[in-house]
């Protein structure tokens, strides 16, 4: 890896502001996606270090509180300062250890950079609420809130957004005054610890911020600990259910993915939306909780639109993930890329049918090609399940209530697309869909980082957005007087 790469980070645990190369004895190699080279060994933190980040991140609770909002602002505008001076690097580093195509790793820094300056200016207007009081038993009295850090975040980050979803949750808990221990994603976790460093860089109070790799006993103890007030998880449903179950009295976000759908209703532009919605169905090789896989088209613009979808797939190119030209990379490893591809061939021999893909693009590097399919069931994985890679469904439907009713017939309900002309049906999307964001003229992938993002049934419970998470990192406190 170039020098200058290997001189954003170390490959090392942050614990109470010192790097520990010491561990378990074990390691976690990170490679390259694509070519497969070795990137960083990090070593598995032990129980004793977890103890260690735990008891300092605790301890520094009172200090933290004390600082001022507009101290926090500062040091959020300087850490998007040092992510801003060093994007191109990032950039690179995400390419490699994530696979992410580089014109969405250079999305995803911007992106991440906007985070940061959101949570600076959030932080500065952060606040309480008069209560209204002044009537019957409470007549004469003032009373209002303010809202306090709750204490100690144990964050929990996935693979597929590094750097972002990493700072939608240490940007909030900075905004509002808490420390954070995080465990990032075993399969790309350099720009947790590039952050790290730019962490120590801007000066944030040491026993504040710790970043440890871990194995899942070590990982179960941060997640149980009574003295972490608040677990924040993006991650799989199972494993985020299975945290909601041990993590004892703490708050609780879980953002925890789907299958995500989108409903083509008559009277739009066809072109435009196979074209948005093929780039929403396998954009970053659809390992997006919110990737598009569902497409629920009405029965008078279905074979149009499923005619468009297939030139629009045919015209994507997968491979190199540092080709400018590329929109779908490599799968994460050879176990996800397997896995879809059998849930492919499940479908095939259960009728479905194929409209494009369906077949590795290159198997040695694991990138699957991007596949749409028909005449499938409900009952088939490629539909009921979250897939997270690049496939997707597309089905007639009778008409604009059949289409909500088909995307509510699953367990999961993150967000949904809707392309219609019509404010009635946009209305009743928005009364009727069981998901938490419905999104209209687009994909189900749209996502601003500062609106409520999150879901419910098992795409999971909370809200994140920076004023949304500061919310749920914080409490407010009556006063009465």
């Amino acid at each position: 890896m170039p020098a200058t790469l290997t001189s954003l980070f170390t490959p090392a645990n942050l614990i109470n502001g010192s790097w520990s190369f010491e561990g378990d004895g074990t390691f976690n190699t990170v490679v390259d996606k694509y070519h497969g080279t070795e990137l960083a060994r990090i070593p598995h933190a032990t129980e004793a270090q977890m103890e260690e980040a735990i008891a300092a991140a605790y301890a520094s609770r009172d200090a933290l509180r004390k600082t001022s909002a507009g101290e926090r602002s500062a040091k959020l505008d300087a850490l998007a300062d040092r992510i801003a001076k060093h994007e191109a690097e990032v950039v690179e580093l995400m390419v490699k250890e994530a696979g992410k195509p580089i014109g969405a790793a250079r999305i995803e820094v911007a992106r991440s950079i906007t985070t940061v300056r959101t949570a600076a200016a959030e932080a500065l207007r952060f606040s309480g609420e008069v209560t209204p009081m002044d009537f019957g038993a409470g007549a004469g009295k003032t009373a209002f809130t303010k809202r306090f850090p709750i204490g100690v975040i144990a964050a929990i980050t996935p693979f597929n957004f590094p750097l972002n979803l990493v700072l939608h949750k240490v940007a909030p808990a900075m905004a509002v005054g808490c420390p954070v221990v995080l465990k990032p994603s075993p399969q790309a976790p350099l720009c947790s610890y590039v952050l790290a460093r730019f962490m120590e860089e801007i000066g944030w109070p040491k026993g504040a911020f710790h970043v440890l790799m871990c194995g899942v006993p070590v990982a179960e103890k941060l997640v149980k600990d009574e003295r972490v007030a608040m677990l924040s998880f993006t991650g799989s449903d199972k494993v985020g259910w299975h945290l909601k179950n041990i993590c004892g009295k703490k708050k609780l976000a879980l953002e925890l993915g789907g299958n995500a759908a989108v409903i083509v209703d008559a009277g739009v532009d066809l072109a435009a939306a196979a074209k948005t919605v093929a780039a929403g169905a396998n954009a970053y090789a659809g390992q997006t909780c919110i990737s598009t896989q569902r497409i629920y088209a009405v029965k008078s613009v279905s074979a149009t639109l499923r005619d468009l979808l297939v030139k629009e797939y045919a015209a994507l190119k997968a491979g190199d993930p540092s080709d400018t030209q590329v929109t779908v990379g490599p799968i994460i490893d050879k176990g996800h890329f397997e896995r879809i591809g059998s849930w492919v061939d499940e479908a095939v021999k259960g009728g479905a049918t194929l409209l494009a893909g369906g077949k590795p693009v290159d198997a040695d590097r694991n990138v699957y090609a991007p596949t749409l399919l028909t005449d499938t069931k409900n009952s088939m994985r490629v539909s009921c399940a979250e897939v997270f890679g690049p496939v997707a469904v597309i089905e007639e439907v009778a008409d604009f209530d059949e289409a909500i009713a088909r995307v509510n017939d699953s367990t999961y309900g993150l967000q949904a697309g809707v392309f219609t002309d019509s404010v009635a049906h946009m209305k009743k999307a928005h009364e009727e869909l069981e998901v938490g964001g419905v999104i209209i003229g687009n994909v189900p992938g749209f996502r601003i980082d500062s609106m409520p993002y999150g879901g419910i049934k098992d795409s999971g419970l909370g809200r994140e957005g920076l004023k949304y998470a500061m919310e749920e990192m914080s409490e407010p406190r009556l006063l009465v007087y």
